[in-house]
């Protein structure tokens, strides 16, 4: 089958897909070498007769079967997160049963989990009504047996005067949290609103404020997730952390990089990406278990174009590309998104998503990915 794609100048070109299926499932337990955990994006129900400004519809069951298919992997599973299109069509309601309904799976099939904990259920607020949004969130998760992530706020970055709101707010949370957490710290790039995080624009004074939070409890500090796209300043974050406080990256243009790392340190990872690359992911890290880093980095290299075209600006839409290879790759039936995200990539932008991630090798069945891709084209009055 030849697929005739459209490239952004609005021209077509003839593309052949590949005949490599992807790499199979891995087996032979955990990964060891490296903590990875994988945001899941949520399967909308396509069936729901609900608008966009409508709470979000679920398909549970092909939600769920997701989460199965990345711990099969060996993979964690970071739940309720900006992947899961919290804050952008995924509301609290929804997220606290996706939250409660993944932890049970994990239990059942013994899969890591930590799941995102925020405030919003609040569009704004106050101080104490944050704070409140915090607790309420992070006792859910934690009742839930998931570790906790504590995601930025959107109400926080609005009401914050300074950095001594940031410390006060994430000490009282810090004192009450059962077991440690993962502090994220995800960048304007992914969320305007999220502008002058920690109190400062200024992303040297906001790091200050960063290590702050972090120096005063390192005992409630599993680790921390930056997720800025600039490695210089992970890189350099990472070697200022406590001792047993983990660096999870959450770049992802320069992932292969920062988790080999070098003679200094290396990251963890807590990545959006991994959504499509669980297999290849799987397989770059175990080849790492080994001690070979040239392995990895020859795994995980390749996928790096990919991940800059999905997460290109605006990058909050990357949640489109990974829902769209996720169909493509037959871990659901449909492209369709809670909040009628599906719209909010272009053609040419989906079909070099489609000839990317085909080149990787990532279809299980290249066939029924070419039928997709040619169905959706067909949608779109693309002439065979």
């Amino acid at each position: 089958m030849t697929l005739r794609l459209p490239s952004p100048d609005g021209s077509l070109r003839p593309y052949e897909p590949g005949p490599a299926p992807a790499p199979g499932v891995h087996a032979g337990g955990p990964l060891t070498s490296r903590t990875v955990f994988s945001a899941a994006h949520v399967v909308a129900d396509p069936y729901a007769d609900v608008n966009a400004d409508d709470p979000a519809a679920v398909d549970w069951d092909a939600t769920l079967a997701f989460r199965r298919h990345l711990w099969q992997q060996g993979l964690g599973v970071a739940e309720a997160m900006d992947t899961a299109q919290r804050g952008m069509g995924l509301d609290w309601p929804n997220a606290a049963e996706l939250i409660r309904r993944s932890a049970a799976e994990a239990r059942a099939v013994g899969g890591r989990i930590a799941a995102g904990a925020g405030t919003d259920q609040l569009a704004s607020g106050t101080l104490d009504e944050i704070r409140a949004a915090y607790e309420e969130q992070l006792a859910l998760v934690e009742d839930a047996g998931a570790q906790a992530i504590l995601m930025a706020s959107r109400a926080l970055a609005a009401t914050a005067r300074g950095p001594e709101d940031y410390l006060t707010l994430y000490g009282h949370l810090l004192r009450q949290a059962r077991e440690p957490v993962i502090l994220h710290w995800l960048g304007p790039v992914f969320d305007p609103a999220l502008t002058g995080y920690w109190g400062s624009a200024d992303l040297d004074a906001a790091t200050k404020t960063f290590l702050q939070v972090i120096a005063a409890h390192p005992d409630k500090v599993d680790g921390i997730k930056i997720s800025l796209l600039d490695a210089d300043r992970e890189i350099a974050v990472r070697r200022r952390l406590p001792a047993g406080v983990r660096c999870y990256t959450g770049d992802d243009f320069n992932y292969p990089e920062l988790i080999a790392g070098d003679e200094q340190g290396f990251s963890h990872a807590l990545l959006g990406i991994f959504d499509p690359l669980a297999p290849l992911a799987s397989r770059a890290v175990r080849a790492l278990d080994t001690g070979d880093v040239r392995g990895f980095r020859e795994v995980l290299d390749p996928t790096v174009e990919l991940s800059r075209h999905l997460f290109q600006r605006p990058t909050r839409f990357y949640k489109t590309g990974v829902v769209f290879l996720a169909w493509l790759a037959g871990h659901q039936e449909h492209f369709a998104m809670v909040g009628g995200h599906q719209s909010s990539r272009s053609l040419p932008h989906l079909a070099r998503a489609y000839e990317l991630a085909d080149g990787l090798g990532l279809f299980p069945d290249p066939e029924r990915a070419a039928r997709r891709m040619r169905a959706l084209l067909d949608v779109y009055g693309v002439p065979r």
